[in-house]
């Protein structure tokens, strides 16, 4: 899958995605649910212990 077309899945920008990509951004953990479970189908379980 490209950037662009997680981008379009998630509702996110290509430029956003291309950022976190690098290591250039902090990611909020919504956004890395959306990535997970929406743009690449798997589904993850969080828990604080």
């Amino acid at each position: 899958m490209t950037q662009e077309e997680l981008a379009n899945k998630i509702g996110a920008k290509k430029s956003y995605i291309s950022r976190v990509e690098n290591g250039k951004t902090d990611i909020q953990l919504s956004t890395l649910y959306k990535i997970i479970e929406v743009g690449l189908s798997k589904e993850i379980t969080i828990s604080i212990a």
